[in-house]
């Protein structure tokens, strides 16, 4: 009797979906539920308030982060974040119950096209690595890796915020904990249905906090851009409007800015924005078009997080400069900036003078281009995305003239048909390295020199609007301050992986010499000849080379750059250096 009331309820929760059918003696298949919203699958608890900092366990140990830190960066719950062209959720549950979920297999529904999936992330115990599942539409699947740096000590110079406090059930430690933004490429085009999470490997735990389907930029292309390059007092500004100077290299019907708040710790509060066609100095031609964001006059820009306007119909002129304004309406002490502008800009007296023609309200100068990382324009092939140091950046170019390689290389496309006309991207930053940081990423200092090319690659090269090729040129600043060949070698490889893996064509560039200047010593100066020597050799990995070094270099002494490209520091080309640069590259090899 026993036997058979068994049987009948093991029949009814079969029927149910409640237990697994299996051969006679074979032990039950592990039930995995359907994909469940990510929000379903939270099982741990990250954050607490300050006056209660026993309420969270996030690392096992008691640890977690402060609710009043995230606010104070602009994180509440529920807050919409743009990181890296994707759109991520913080937990409305953040800092009142479950906010995230250690992940080990589970099945997450989303949903989407695009080119990437974004994680937001953190290890403890360790960074936190694992591989898992994309699943399609179509029944097809792709895996993916992913790795989320410790809360604790992983890289600044990757974060997405780091928090000043480190909330123990004993008190509040004045310890920096950190968040990350990771993306892992998907198969482009294709509508995902669902990711397994990864399972993590080695003891330490991988926290999901948001998890979504990064949309490809369809229908743009990047017009100009530019990197942040540190995060530098400003101002104060308190009511002031900035007014920049940026030189389009495509132009389309259609424009959108991207604003960053890169190496921040607080947010920035946006009023309204406009662009414009530059006139003389400040002054546009012509009425500037309001921009808006999500429907709104103005936007909240939380540390760490990015906005796009909404499109507006307004016709962008190839090769011409732009002027792009916004209000800040609150106090502004400190902002992520791209340093060596060699443009001249604006700030205004106070008011919102974001939609004036007139640039009479513009009474001071800055040389620096806070806060805006880009332009995009509706329409067009894509973008060439040029991945440099200071001689990318145009140092010792002409101010205000646009004389940069990168600009001669823009004009140079728009002036064939042979190839697409495709927007250039400049994301050089002087004194930038390869495998090493010089601005830390995180905090208010006077170094600009950016993190390293590997450190910003997803942000300055993989996440650019509609890109479709990178040329790398760099590694002069890696051997003038001791790095080896090897070293450099081993970036380079690393980056030229990293962009197969979304896609892109790989194109290297020779790095070229400097005898003359204080740190191009003899030494230095092997380790960039074998750089070059890997990059001209066969499996280097990348797609192309291009040899500024044969282009620059003084044919009777190869580790001096030719007189009449030399800006005079021995280490920059001029004006006419950089035009040679640019002259010399085969367009053909830029298209993919």
């Amino acid at each position: 009797m026993r036997r058979r009331t068994w049987t009948a309820a093991l029949a009814l929760a079969v029927c149910a979906g409640l237990a697994p059918v299996t051969a006679a003696g074979a032990a039950p298949a592990p039930h995995r539920p359907g994909p469940l919203p990510l929000e379903r699958l939270f099982d741990n608890r990250a954050v607490s308030d300050d006056s209660a900092p026993d309420a969270a366990d996030f690392d096992g140990a008691g640890g977690s982060l402060s609710a009043q830190d995230l606010t104070a960066a602009g994180w509440t719950p529920g807050t919409r974040l743009g990181v890296e062209g994707a759109r991520l959720t913080w937990p409305r549950t953040a800092g009142s119950g479950a906010d995230n979920v250690r992940a080990d297999g589970q099945r997450v529904r989303v949903s989407g096209r695009g080119d990437a999936l974004a994680f937001l992330v953190a290890g403890t115990g360790g960074d936190a690595h694992g591989s898992g599942t994309v699943r399609y539409a179509d029944g097809s699947r792709s895996a993916y890796t992913l790795t989320a740096p410790d809360w604790r000590t992983g890289p600044l110079a990757t974060k997405t915020v780091a928090l000043p406090h480190r909330n123990t059930p004993g008190g509040q430690l004045a310890e920096k904990t950190r968040l990350y933004v990771v993306t892992v490429p998907v198969r482009t085009g294709h509508r995902i249905t669902s990711v397994d999470l990864p399972r993590a490997t080695g003891g330490a735990a991988l926290h999901v906090f948001a998890l979504s389907v990064r949309a490809a930029t369809t229908g743009w292309t990047g017009t100009w851009a530019a990197s942040p390059a540190g995060y530098t007092t400003v101002g104060p500004w308190l009511d002031r409007t900035v007014r920049l100077v940026v030189h389009s290299s495509v132009g389309g019907s259609r424009v959108r800015i991207r604003l960053d708040n890169t190496f921040a710790s607080t947010p920035v509060r946006v009023g309204s924005a406009s662009v414009a066609v530059q006139g003389a100095g400040a002054e546009a031609r012509g009425k500037p078009a309001r921009l808006t964001f999500r429907g709104g006059l103005g936007t909240v820009l939380p540390a760490g997080g990015q906005a796009y306007s909404d499109p507006v119909r307004f016709r962008v002129p190839a090769d011409t400069n732009l002027l792009v304004s916004f209000h800040l309406p609150e106090p502004v002490a400190a902002a992520p900036v791209h340093s060596q502008a060699l443009q001249t800009s604006y700030v205004s007296e106070p008011g919102d003078h974001a939609t004036e023609a007139a640039g009479t309200a513009y009474t001071s100068t800055i040389s620096y281009w806070p806060l805006l990382t880009g332009v995009d324009v509706d329409g067009g092939p894509g973008s060439v995305v040029l991945l440099g140091d200071s001689i990318t950046d145009g140092v010792r170019s002409t101010p205000n003239a646009n004389r940069r390689w990168p600009n001669v290389l823009a004009t140079r496309l728009l002036g064939q048909s042979d190839v697409p006309r495709y927007g250039v991207l400049n994301e050089g930053i002087s004194a930038n390295r390869v495998v090493a940081d010089r601005y830390p990423g995180d905090g208010i200092s006077t170094d600009t020199g950016g993190v390293s090319a590997l450190h910003r690659l997803d942000r300055d090269v993989l996440s650019q609007t509609s890109a479709r090729t990178v040329v790398v040129f760099q590694g002069i600043n890696d051997v003038r301050w001791g790095a080896s060949a090897e070293q450099v070698v081993a970036g380079l490889r690393e980056i030229a992986r990293r962009a197969h893996a979304r896609g892109l064509k790989v194109i290297g560039a020779t790095v070229t010499p400097c005898e003359g200047e204080a740190l191009c010593t003899g030494a230095a100066d092997a380790e960039r000849v074998a750089v070059n020597g890997f990059l001209r050799g066969a499996g280097s990995g990348f797609d192309g080379v291009l040899d500024f070094d044969a282009v620059l270099r003084d044919p009777g002494r190869p580790s001096r750059m030719r007189a009449e490209f030399d800006s005079g520091d021995h280490l920059h080309p001029g004006d006419a250096g950089l035009r040679a640069l640019a002259d010399s590259v085969d367009l053909r090899l830029l298209t993919p």
